[in-house]
């Protein structure tokens, strides 16, 4: 019998969620979705070191600006919680403890001083990667070495252990990924993790393991630094007697620099000028503030789009999907082994696309907000013809404004290089002919209401259109290049355009 599709993502709450971990809870998301199946959510927080306060809700919200909200989660929760492992912390000690039992795991007694101590015996003897395993063990303080008097002595008393997973010395462990094929680790690479710390709580693998079995997930997808840790899983669900509701796995490929070379990081997000972080994110134990996607203006459902081609793809040309396209077309099949090199300037042409389908009516609610930050009024006709014009040299909302503004607010200063090439007597004629037609003239003024006045100014006084049409923008704008005119002068209007045009016949000089 089929058992229903259950995914999740499990982040810890050390931080902002980096944009790897954003890409890792979307495509559990499209898989969840395609397959008819639940998408949950699970606050890994078993390492209370390292809890940074904010960053649960930081998470939350993130999903949420996306709009891939789990359907269970601590603020959702479902039949399976709690969804926090902290509040999940009592039950995990006797799963430990009955691995202890089956022979699969040990109390280890051994001093932090005594674990360095055979570190450096390792690193002396010139082993490559000293750890605690099938042949250390032996020399170690632990439940396997020691007398059973002693090991039950030790407990009673409250000495200090921790729990290791025992593995085998010589065993061949296989793990079939969804994206990888079949893995095989030999046992002797492989360290005797530790399960249960010292103070009680359960380290990540242990807990992983439990949670995901008892949550019922049927597929795990997260990043390719989880690999490594794939094998000591395997033997986990083995150990448990869990191997036939074992999740299949899936291990993305690593976020590349922009470069190709080596994982993606903060620093090189600020190194190459370009967030990291779906949202601004400021650390409240050291005040360093990130920013994110979302404030630098990224449209949510361009960012997912983006994001979903970072090591995806359709199989075919198509770039612009919707989110429930994007589930559609999602197979796990379709993602790729090796890492992608993140580029920014493709995100911005997500961006540029998405700004660009939206209605002039959607856009001018940006334009009215950013007008209103000014302390200016606009009314939503005159947003949304703005808008209209400048999506096409748009890349966020906020260029609406930044690159529209001189329609509202009249320059007081002119492009200088401009002015000294384009600014002589035959534009002064020209403006001059064309204020007075637009003092005078009555009919309802368009941008080919527009055109017509200025040609007519042109014509009449002999003088060629084309060449006098930088000079005019630069009257009316400031500069010598933007949208087409006419559409600006409409915008504009009449009496605002006769007032521009004054100021500037007053304010250039002719080149002589």
């Amino acid at each position: 019998m089929n058992r229903e599709v259950r995914v999740r993502f499990a982040p810890s709450p050390t931080g902002a969620l980096h944009i790897g971990g954003v890409r890792t809870a979307l495509y559990n998301y499209l898989f969840a979705k395609k397959m008819g199946g639940k998408f949950l959510l699970r606050i890994e927080d078993t390492d209370q070191t390292r809890f940074v306060p904010g960053a649960e809700e930081y998470i939350q919200k993130s999903l949420e600006w996306l709009g891939i909200s789990p359907e269970e989660s601590p603020w959702n929760p479902g039949d399976c919680g709690p969804y926090r492992q902290s509040e999940r912390k009592p039950m995990y000690m006797q799963y430990a403890l009955d691995l202890v039992e089956k022979g699969h795991a040990y109390y280890a007694f051994d001093t932090s001083e005594e674990l360095d101590a055979m570190r450096e015996r390792l690193t002396a003897a010139r082993v490559v990667s000293p750890q605690y395993n099938s042949i250390t063990r032996t020399q170690m303080k632990n439940s396997l070495t020691l007398p059973e008097d002693e090991v039950k002595e030790r407990l009673a008393s409250g000495d200090p252990y921790v729990i290791r997973i025992k593995i085998p010395r010589k065993e061949e462990v296989r793990l079939n990924d969804m994206i990888r094929g079949w893995v095989m680790v030999h046992s002797n690479t492989l360290d005797d993790k530790v399960l249960m710390k010292s103070d009680g709580m359960p380290t990540y693998h242990l807990a992983n393991i439990v949670d995901d079995h008892l949550m019922g997930i049927t597929h795990v997808i997260r990043g390719e630094e989880w690999l490594p840790s794939a094998p000591l899983h395997v033997l986990l669900y083995k150990y448990f007697g869990w191997e036939d509701t074992m999740p299949q796995f899936a291990h993305l490929p690593l976020l590349l620099k922009p470069d190709g070379n080596g994982k993606l990081s903060k620093r090189d997000a600020d190194k190459h000028g370009f967030p990291i972080f779906p949202m601004d994110w400021t650390d409240p134990n050291t005040g360093d503030k990130a920013s994110g996607f979302m404030e630098e203006g990224y449209l949510p459902d361009a960012f997912l789009n983006f994001l979903a081609f970072l090591g995806w793809n359709p199989g075919d040309h198509r770039e612009i999907f919707s989110l429930e396209e994007l589930v559609e077309a999602f197979s796990i099949e379709r993602i790729g082994k090796s890492g992608t090199k993140f580029d920014i300037n493709k995100a911005k042409w997500f961006n540029e696309q998405y700004l660009r389908n939206k209605s002039d009516e959607e856009l001018a609610t940006f334009l009215i907000a950013d007008v209103e930050k000014e302390g200016l009024t606009i009314d939503s006709k005159k947003a949304a013809q703005i808008a209209a014009i400048m999506k096409e040299r748009a890349t966020f909302p906020s260029d609406l404004w930044n690159e529209g503004k001189f329609m509202l607010i009249a320059p007081t200063s002119f492009d200088e290089n401009i002015a000294s090439k384009k600014w002589n007597s035959d534009v002064v004629i020209v403006l001059n002919a064309y204020k007075e037609k637009l003092v005078k003239d009555r009919e309802e003024f368009t941008p080919e209401r527009a055109k017509s006045l200025l040609e007519a100014s042109a014509e009449e006084n002999e003088i060629k259109f084309g060449k006098v049409m930088q000079a005019v923008r630069l009257a009316v704008t400031g500069v010598g290049a933007g949208p087409d005119l006419m559409a600006v002068f409409a915008i504009i209007g009449k009496e605002e355009l006769a007032k521009r045009i004054t100021f500037a016949l007053e304010t250039l000089q002719v080149q002589d």
